[in-house]
């Protein structure tokens, strides 16, 4: 499993809490602080400090045939068209075909997935959190 913008590991958190095996945890979070909290919190976990949106593709490998599951919990709602795609494209180098789950607090999709020519799923929805939270699933067009 792969989470992209792991921030204070609160999501992790809740992965460990429902049975994630912690060494099958990779975590990418880019501000340095945050990446070493999370190397702290959650040891047995592998945290690299990197851009979700410049992977080190060549660090991934090796795991690469491993994951299973892309988690984003970055904004990516508020960035240019062109910065999205260049997010699935580093999705689609390290965990080919199989897309990326996005949480997010948008009542209606996030991302312009026929634009960017991506299939879309709502898995999830809790209209009673304020604000309403949703996880996304997004895969490459087949």
């Amino acid at each position: 499993m792969l989470e992209l913008g792991a921030g204070t590991g609160a999501v992790t958190h809740s992965l460990i809490r429902c049975g994630i095996v912690p060494k099958r945890i990779v975590l990418v979070e880019i501000v340095p602080e945050m990446a070493d909290y999370l190397a702290f919190k959650f040891p047995e976990t592998k945290v690299l400090q990197a851009d979700a949106f410049n992977l080190p593709v060549d660090k991934l490998n090796d795991i690469a045939l491993n994951i299973g599951t892309v988690i984003c919990g970055i904004p990516l709602v508020l960035l240019p068209e062109k910065k999205q795609r260049q997010f699935i494209e580093q999705v689609e180098a390290v965990a080919p075909g199989k897309g990326f789950l996005l949480y997010t607090y948008c009542i209606s999709s996030p991302l312009p997935y026929r634009t960017l020519k991506l299939e879309a799923e709502r898995l999830a929805w809790t209209p009673l959190n304020f604000p309403p939270a949703s996880v996304w699933h997004y895969r490459p067009k087949s």
